[in-house]
């Protein structure tokens, strides 16, 4: 099933949890400490999470401030829309949306970081439905990563959040790596 089935099938949970992983693997962009996300995960687990999702955002985004890299602004900007578009609401049409954002956000996130990508033409909504040729290693890998987390939702529910978790945690040490190298790289 393509990445942009799987946010069609997503249940609230799924696309909250989505959009979260998508954003929680480009924090090294933000300047933001590893943990910033936690709550919003803790939350998730929680029965009645979607009364505090509001609430977690607004200490999240407080606490985010307008951080980024030097040398990424383009990247920075993309994972900044993603944190501030976070709906407070829980509601499916917003949360689908903003999940769907975060997607597309993350993959051209990892395109722009991509050593010896063309700037032009990045293909994400392609990627997204399936056609998968010629995919640069860094995008590949963000594209799997994201179906799994959704799959994992829809397979496990609630039970499937720490492996999404774990799975976000991973490819934020990815993109972190990615940003050190490009950044000594520039120096």
């Amino acid at each position: 099933m393509s990445l942009v089935e799987l946010i069609g099938q997503a249940d609230e949970r799924g696309l909250a949890a989505s959009g979260l992983a998508c954003l929680d693997r480009c924090l090294p962009l933000l300047g933001g400490d590893d943990e910033l996300l936690r709550p919003l995960w803790a939350g998730l687990a929680e029965d009645g999470y979607a009364d505090r999702w509001g609430e977690l955002w607004e200490q999240v985004r407080s606490k985010a401030g307008d951080a980024g890299t030097g040398g990424d602004e383009e990247a920075a900007l993309l994972a900044r829309r993603m944190l501030a578009a976070a709906p407070a609401d829980l509601a499916a049409a917003e949360i689908r949306v903003w999940a769907d954002a975060c997607s597309v956000a993350a993959l051209r996130i990892h395109r722009l970081l991509e050593v010896g990508a063309p700037a032009a033409d990045d293909g994400v909504e392609a990627r997204r439905e399936g056609r998968t040729e010629g995919m640069s290693p860094l995008v590949s890998a963000e594209l799997r990563r994201q179906t799994l987390v959704l799959e994992l939702l829809a397979e496990h529910g609630v039970g499937g959040l720490r492996r999404a978790r774990e799975v976000s945690t991973e490819g934020r040490r990815v993109l972190r790596a990615v940003v050190s190298r490009r950044a000594r790289g520039r120096g």
